[in-house]
């Protein structure tokens, strides 16, 4: 009977934990910034998102493939443009 508890209790343990493990990003990929996924409390300002977006370009190949790698760009020259346009002086 101690047994068939013990069995049934690590079980429990186990699969209880799948959902911890199910969240953390594979080989450190950046979802949140990659597909917008995984991140429903992010909200970061302009100047952090091409910081990390910069960060995670410099990880390269050894993490996100090369289609990955030109959409983090697209993203970065994008977010540059707009930073641009924001610190451009009114009339």
């Amino acid at each position: 009977m101690k047994k068939i508890i013990v069995s049934v209790c690590a079980a429990a343990l186990a699969l209880a934990a799948i959902p911890a493990f199910a969240s953390v990003p594979p080989e450190g990929k950046d979802d949140c910034l990659l597909y917008g996924k995984n991140c429903p409390n992010v909200l970061d300002s302009l100047p952090e998102r091409i910081a990390k977006l910069n960060k995670e370009i410099a990880k390269g190949e050894k993490v996100y493939t090369s289609e990955e790698l030109n959409l983090l760009e697209r993203k970065l020259k994008e977010d540059n443009r707009t930073m641009r346009v924001l610190n451009k002086p009114g009339k």
